[in-house]
């Protein structure tokens, strides 16, 4: 069996992909994984490490653009049409996959054309365009939130929630208890794949405020391949001990360690927070489409398991007050790791993959009964 999956861009559009992928190999080792994304992406970089064959196509981002590059990506929509073809007939393809984002719908447009089976992703409180506009071609639909069920056909979906690598089910464990006074905390900081300029100034403000936690603080800041010799300087100058990388790539064993998290609010940081029950500082992106990093930080900040500061409100005082208020009251930080674990989905994506399966048996059977006739 053959899946070819489009998602890239983002680490938002590319990890719940890469954990599905990873289930269809855990169900058949024999399945072939093709992962379609574009030069433009963090795709190339993390699937090598991953282990996941990558084919490029030329597609480019449309919504939040300028008139010149939507007219770019609008010229470009055809040419990836056709590369997404004649991808699909050299793989014979079974099923594609989709993520969203700028690669999905010229794929899943494509095996719309060629009769091939399509189901797409929405791990966002609010959907994309993309998702939006593939829609009516795929035969399922997953979603993240219930709350997304309203845009699209009930009949096709299903709230099954965002898919995380195994890595981080099986590091993940009950909140077992407040942390003891007197131990270090352990602050873990990142904005996303390609980090967060404003968080790691403000995080760098608050660094001399932050020095009064009593016990003291580990922190491991992820800041994106653009500002990291910044950040490691301003670290190196206040005199404080950290662990500064430009991506991580064991966000599992990092998040497992991690006290209390700052971070952005993208779909896959929601899921990966709350299956491994951190509770979290959370600072949406303000430019986002649709807004919809506010809208994911908004149902956690409600349940319970975060605080949102949103980013017209971050300086380095307030973030700092933030973290020490957290941190100084310790039943506080139990009780919102524990409502950051009643979010958790888990099994996320073995729904996905059991649903794809009866998708691909359903095709089989109609093709068997259409040249039955």
């Amino acid at each position: 069996m053959t899946i070819v999956i489009a998602a890239g861009g983002t680490g938002g559009h590319l990890y719940p992909a890469i954990a599905v992928a990873r289930e269809f190999l855990r169900r058949d080792p024999s399945t072939r994984i093709l992962f379609v994304g574009t030069t433009r992406g963090i795709e190339r970089k993390v699937l090598a490490h991953e282990g996941f064959p990558l084919q490029c196509i030329t597609a480019n981002p449309l919504m939040g653009k300028s008139p010149v590059e939507m007219m770019k990506a609008l010229v470009s929509l055809p040419v990836s049409l056709w590369q997404s073809l004649g991808v699909l007939k050299q793989q014979g393809a079974d099923l594609v996959f989709g993520v969203g984002g700028y690669t999905s719908p010229a794929m899943l447009v494509a095996a719309f054309l060629r009769r091939i089976p399509g189901v797409i992703l929405e791990p966002n409180a609010y959907p994309g365009m993309a998702n939006k506009a593939v829609a009516p071609l795929v035969q399922r639909i997953f979603l993240a939130f219930e709350s997304t069920v309203q845009w699209f056909d009930r009949r096709k979906t299903r709230v099954v929630g965002n898919p995380v690598r195994r890595a981080f089910l099986e590091s993940s464990a009950v909140p077992s208890g407040p942390a003891k006074n007197g131990r270090a905390r352990h602050l873990l900081i990142f904005g996303g794949s390609q980090g967060a300029k404003a968080i790691n100034s403000a995080v760098l403000e608050a660094l001399p405020l932050l020095g009064a936690l009593k016990g003291g603080l580990m922190i491991t800041h992820q800041t994106g391949e653009a500002d990291h010799a910044r950040v490691l300087a301003a670290y190196d100058q206040a005199g404080m001990s950290a662990h500064v990388v430009p991506f991580l790539y064991d966000m599992p064993t990092v998040l497992r360690e991690a006290d209390l998290v700052v971070a952005r609010s993208g779909a896959m940081t929601i899921a990966e927070l709350t299956v491994c029950g951190k509770p979290a500082i959370l600072i949406p992106l303000p430019t986002a489409i649709y807004n919809h990093q506010l809208r994911n930080a908004e149902v956690m900040a409600q349940a319970g398991g975060a605080v949102l500061l949103p980013q017209a409100e971050l300086t380095g005082a307030g973030l700092a007050k933030a973290i020490i208020d957290i941190f100084n009251e310790p039943e506080r930080l139990q009780t919102m790791s524990r409502h950051s674990w009643e979010m958790r989905r888990s099994d996320a994506a073995e729904t996905i993959v059991r649903e794809c399966y009866d998708v691909i048996r359903r095709r089989h059977e109609a093709s068997d009964s259409a040249r039955a006739l």
